[in-house]
């Protein structure tokens, strides 16, 4: 019996939904090549809008980025750059940081959250840089995950970023929302699953754009396609995302039922007449 074709949006178009659950035996979509090719558009689009896309973050260093993306977890971008001046004042190098005190360096970082946690991850990744890596950041993603406090994603940050390597896709809340709505993903459960989003964008992005998509997916992330209601009329990316125009449907177009205002009566049948 043949697969029946997946719901389409107002647009005609797939949504990002139905891309994501169709998907062929190999694990692959069974358009992999159109979304590839949609993949491809996407990049070219980003270059024309956002061609000085970069990373957030003030640094001047790998380390300098390395604290920065730790203290990000959790926390705006904007507090961590309000943060990290008077840290680094403080302590301008691996060594006075690797030698810090954790109750000094925890009211520094109390705005970005987790404080407690991520001075002890600071703290601790700084000395293992000392003992370790001979004061230098290291620049493996083997190496880097060694580190207290260093996941993927932020690995995947100073990688890129600071060493100019493509070693994977930096999934962000950002990211992994455009990555939904624009129907690169097919594996992942929802916009949170990171693991399975960084694989499909490595799929059908080219190795040599991770970086900058990134890093442009969240300009256009916090300018243009909002969480709760995108810019779907000024966004660049309209023509190529299957899920433009689908946030302002109605009730019924959601499928959600409606609520009576409270205090308000059910509005009684008529009899049919006989």
């Amino acid at each position: 019996m043949p697969t029946p074709a997946p719901p389409k949006n107002i647009r005609g178009q797939r949504t990002a939904r139905s891309t994501a659950s169709k998907t062929a035996p190999t694990g692959r979509p069974s358009d992999f090549q159109a979304v590839r090719r949609r993949a491809r558009a996407v990049v070219r689009v980003m270059h024309q809008c956002y061609p000085q896309a970069d990373c957030a973050l003030e640094h001047r260093d790998p380390l300098q980025l390395l604290v920065a993306t730790i203290l990000s977890a959790q926390c705006t971008d904007a507090t961590v750059n309000k943060v990290t001046p008077v840290l680094f004042a403080r302590y301008p190098t691996v060594d006075k940081l690797a030698a810090a005190e954790r109750s000094d360096v925890e009211p520094i970082i109390r705005a970005t959250g987790f404080f407690r946690q991520k001075a002890r991850n600071i703290i601790t990744a700084c000395q293992a840089i000392v003992a370790d890596f001979g004061k230098r950041v290291p620049d493996t993603m083997e190496e880097l995950l060694t580190l207290p406090g260093v996941a993927r994603k932020t690995a995947n940050v100073v990688l890129g970023t600071a060493f100019g390597k493509n070693d994977g896709f930096v999934v962000d809340t950002h990211v992994g929302r455009l990555a939904h709505r624009l129907g690169l993903t097919w594996q992942s459960r929802d916009a949170k699953d990171a693991v399975k989003i960084e694989q499909d964008l490595c799929e059908v992005v080219a190795r040599n754009e991770w970086t900058f998509l990134g890093h442009a997916l969240i300009w256009h992330g916090r300018r243009v396609c909002f969480a709760r209601k995108p810019n779907c009329t000024e966004c660049e990316l309209k023509n190529l995302c299957p899920s433009a125009f689908t946030f302002d449907k109605g009730p019924q177009a959601t499928g959600k039922k409606t609520r009576r205002p409270a205090g308000t009566a059910r509005t009684p049948l008529k009899k049919r007449k006989r």
